[in-house]
């Protein structure tokens, strides 16, 4: 089952969402058909979004600090969508993947599939000199997970998985204007702190130049086949 990438560019929200949803039906279709593994598409995309918080099925309302009126003044939507997870912010700067897998011809479980983005994530970081890891209780990438008051955040996952075939993905902040999860509780924490690539180095890092780096990483993590 071979892998198609695209690039999206930048692309509103909703419509990266749809994109998703059309891929994934059209996948769980071909199983159901019965077609042959070697017949059907994985896909993983990259995209950068506008301004945009998400909240997932188990988020809590209150983690978004602001209403309506503000979410406008700071040319930001806001979406309940159907992934796991709480509150989370997209934008500028920062890489948005989005695996669209079957993970039955992949032979990897939901939980063994969020630790190898993870791990894709953090061997990026390793890559240039950012040493990341997981959190005890908590899923995507963090810094500093040993020193209580410094733990913080580069990267959310948040997955929907339906007849084992993938959607949604991470939210990897490369340049990203932090100022943005000053309005929510990120992935519903309120002791946890953000960051980004260009925090961490002090200098802004060339976004195309990690996407690659970071594809090459997912398809050893996942096995895939480009």
């Amino acid at each position: 089952m071979r892998t198609i990438y695209k690039d999206l560019g930048t692309i509103d929200y909703k419509e990266a969402w749809y994109y998703q949803e059309k891929l994934l039906s059209g996948i769980v279709s071909q199983k159901l058909s019965g077609m042959p593994p070697e017949r059907r598409n994985n896909y993983v995309l990259f995209c950068e979004h506008p301004h945009v918080y998400t909240m997932g099925k188990s988020g809590k309302e209150n983690n978004l600090l602001i209403n309506d009126t503000l979410l406008g003044s700071i040319n930001a939507t806001y979406y309940k969508i159907n992934r796991g997870g709480d509150i989370t912010y997209h934008g500028p700067g920062q890489i948005v993947g989005y695996p669209v897998l079957d993970l039955d011809v992949l032979s990897i479980g939901v939980r063994s599939y969020i630790e190898k983005l993870e791990n894709a994530i953090i061997s990026t970081l390793d890559q240039y000199s950012i040493k990341a890891d997981r959190l005890k209780g908590a899923t995507g990438v963090w810094l500093d997970t040993k020193t209580p008051g410094k733990t913080r955040k580069i990267c959310a996952i948040g997955v929907r998985v339906s007849r084992s075939v993938t959607m949604h993905g991470f939210a990897f902040n490369v340049n990203t204007d932090l100022n943005y999860f000053s309005y929510i509780n990120p992935c519903g924490f309120i002791d946890k702190g953000v960051t980004s690539m260009q925090k961490e180095l002090g200098k802004e890092v060339p976004v195309d130049d990690i996407k690659k780096v970071l594809l090459n990483n997912l398809v050893k993590e996942l096995g895939l086949e480009l």
